[in-house]
């Protein structure tokens, strides 16, 4: 048994945190977890997530635990702006894209807030990005801004133009990318005037 706590305690430091069916791919016993809670080798950081207590957990740890819990799940929208630091706001939902006949993850926090997509405007322009240990898929800088003004309506008008204006600004794209993007995702006569006005 003891080999196997040494174990679970490599895995969870090496993926930063772990779930219950990490273990029994493992072929280790779930009931280890709550053993390993109980000595204060483990926490639990919410319903199925344990990590080691004394763990390092930046801003976007919160995107760190959905990606652990739903690794197909990307973040998109004000959450992607976050994380690219592209805005001055600081969202209290974790915005994710999915498929759209997919079922909708659900969390007990962080609260989530989903957006769902199909196709190219699924697959592309998603990143991996480190996040506490953790593989985290966002959509990239100008996909992050062309789907702020698909989602004008959610997010409203004025963050998909910070947005847009930031990304410039900071030379973090360029017209072709933002170009591709807003094709992509349909919305290229909407940014049209924003984007001659960068130029």
């Amino acid at each position: 048994m003891e080999s196997n706590y040494q174990h679970i305690l490599s895995l969870t430091r090496k993926h930063g945190l772990i779930r219950p069916r990490d273990l029994v791919v493992q072929g280790l016993p779930r009931v280890a977890l709550t053993r390993l809670v109980r000595q204060g080798l483990l926490t639990r950081v919410g319903r199925g997530l344990y990590a080691i207590p004394d763990r390092a957990v930046s801003e976007h740890g919160s995107l760190a635990e959905v990606a652990r819990k739903h690794p197909q799940a990307i973040v998109c929208l004000l959450s992607a702006l976050r994380v690219h630091d592209l805005t001055t706001q600081s969202p209290f939902e974790v915005w994710l894209a999915i498929p759209n006949k997919a079922r909708a993850p659900k969390m007990d926090y962080p609260p989530l807030r989903i957006v769902r997509l199909s196709g190219a405007a699924l697959t592309d322009g998603i990143e991996d990005h480190q996040i506490d240990g953790v593989s985290v898929r966002v959509t990239n800088v100008a996909r992050t801004v062309a789907d702020c003004f698909k989602f004008r309506n959610k997010i409203g008008l004025d963050v998909a133009m910070e947005a847009l204006q930031e990304a410039w600004r900071a030379k973090r794209v360029s017209m072709d990318e933002l170009w591709r993007y807003a094709t992509l995702c349909r919305v290229a006569n909407v940014m049209r005037p924003y984007m001659e006005s960068l130029s």
